[in-house]
């Protein structure tokens, strides 16, 4: 199936309670859309449509943007691992030159295209992965709810620090995932992000936005 009819069929345009600005093509529920996933591509063990959701982690970054829009404003920004692309959308809103979305799943790179298009912003998708790749040409690196498994934190933290080390700006939201590293990070700022229990085992999550410091 066509990843933008998919995304299309599946989801509903929704503005996440923290970041009310950005409209979202999101999912109102996990089982089903996850389900649909693993049959649209007719075989097992898909990972989790995580782009459908707008997860605590990058509503408080995007928030963060939105509220702090010189922290990207003329910048070349690069958004790592962006889901759904609320952060990218952020971005963009918030003025920064060019924005360009770092996502490998190919449904994810269709949700953002759509969910840039529906916002009137430009946002560039790369779906070839950067991690490993030169930290060199960016302004202002963020990553959004990436630190929820291994070796996704690991690397993405890898290529945040670099970044950082080349004197450029590093934001990683997060609220509290099993990986956060403990240390090289100094909090930016803090927001009551409200989800459901569906996603998260509570009724709100305490999003940060952490600068991310070279090693």
């Amino acid at each position: 199936m066509d990843p933008a009819l998919f995304v299309r069929n599946n989801t509903e345009i929704i503005r996440p309670p923290l970041v009310p600005e950005i409209g979202l093509h999101l999912a109102t529920q996990m089982t089903p859309i996850w389900q649909a996933t693993e049959e649209s591509l007719a075989r097992g063990a898909v990972p989790p449509p995580y782009w459908a959701f707008a997860w605590a982690g990058g509503q408080a970054l995007a928030r963060y943007l939105l509220d702090h829009p010189e922290t990207v404003a003329g910048r070349e920004v690069l958004d790592i691992g962006s889901g759904s692309g609320i952060v990218a959308i952020a971005a963009a809103k918030a003025g920064a030159s060019r924005v360009v979305a770092a996502e490998i799943d190919p449904f994810a790179a269709a949700a953002i295209a759509l969910n840039a298009a529906l916002n009137g912003v430009s946002v560039t998708v790369e779906t070839r992965d950067l991690l490993n790749r030169a930290a060199a040409g960016w302004g202002v690196a963020l990553a959004g709810d990436i630190c929820y498994e291994e070796p996704m934190s690991s690397r993405a933290m890898t290529l945040l620090r670099r970044i950082a080390a080349r004197g450029r700006l590093a934001l990683l939201g997060d609220p509290g995932r099993a990986y956060l590293p403990r240390s090289g990070l100094v909090e930016r700022a803090r927001y009551e992000v409200p989800t459901t229990r569906e996603l998260e085992d509570r009724e709100a999550r305490e999003g940060v936005v952490w600068q991310v410091l070279p090693e």
